[in-house]
């Protein structure tokens, strides 16, 4: 047995899927108003590590990048403008995009007492789809622009890092190409992205297909990103990476809490 197949950490928990048909509504911010008609099933998480290097956006969907940040302090503007504008070359690095913008940073922990916007996301999902994405470029990029953007291929992109070393309420990615578009069933996100007063943004919800593979990153560290595809304007492509928090049932009592930091973006090819 060599190394790597030694340190292999699969594990079995269970992953909360949306009922087959359903469309949910969330509210971020007050998570007890929210429709999510829960269907939990028992999977097994992948540890990825070993597969990291086969890893691609056209093939999985999703990709693990050794990213180091000199950016510590996620709650300055101005650090926080500043580690947008680094994830944006990243995006742009490995999609040979002609331009990326970002949006919709968030920081996300268990930790007691977090906001509702704030806590990490159990259950499977896909935030977000093409009308939401339509949306966000004509608020960022003046309306000739977005609509030649719009025109060509784009794709929305998210990178999720750890501040610290995860201990408790990992993020599980599912390959996006064990992922049929007849699994997804639209979603309502109310007052999402820490704004209450905000538009809905609009995405999916994930059912269960016993063929979904999910993958998992043991002791991420914060010089690790998990940077996947959520929507691709190529309706051929691998897209859809649904992807949600779970309870690692290996966590031990005094584990830290979680702390990570999001970021969506938006690659025009």
């Amino acid at each position: 047995m060599n190394e790597a197949e030694e340190i292999v950490c699969d594990v079995r928990t269970s992953m909360k899927y949306v009922v087959r048909g359903e469309k949910a509504t969330f509210h971020a911010g007050d998570r007890s108003k929210s429709y999510w008609p829960v269907d939990e099933h028992d999977v097994t998480i992948h540890d990825v590590r070993p597969i990291r290097d086969r890893l691609s956006f056209d093939r999985n969907g999703f990709v693990l990048a050794d990213e180091p940040t000199d950016v510590t302090d996620f709650t300055d503007q101005d650090e926080l403008a500043r580690y947008c504008r680094q994830t944006e070359a990243l995006v742009q690095r490995l999609t040979g995009a002609d331009k990326v913008v970002s949006f919709g940073p968030m920081i996300r922990t268990n930790a007691g007492g977090a906001h509702g916007h704030n806590q990490p996301a159990h259950g499977a999902h896909v935030d977000y789809g093409a009308r939401t994405v339509a949306d966000f470029t004509r608020d960022l990029l003046p309306a000739d622009e977005a609509d030649l953007r719009l025109e060509r291929r784009h794709m929305l992109i998210n990178i999720w890092r750890p501040i610290v070393m995860v201990e408790s309420a990992p993020l599980a990615v599912c390959d996006a190409s064990t992922v049929s578009r007849e699994d997804l069933f639209d979603s309502e996100v109310v007052g999402g992205l820490g704004d209450f007063g905000r538009r809905s943004l609009w995405g999916f919800n994930l059912a269960f297909n016993p063929a979904h593979r999910w993958y998992w990153v043991p002791h991420m560290q914060p010089w690790e990103a998990l940077v996947f595809k959520l929507f691709d304007s190529d309706p051929d492509a691998t897209q859809f990476t649904a992807h949600s928090a779970f309870e690692d049932p290996n966590t031990p009592p005094d584990a830290a809490p979680r702390q990570s930091v999001e970021l969506r973006t938006i690659a025009y090819l």
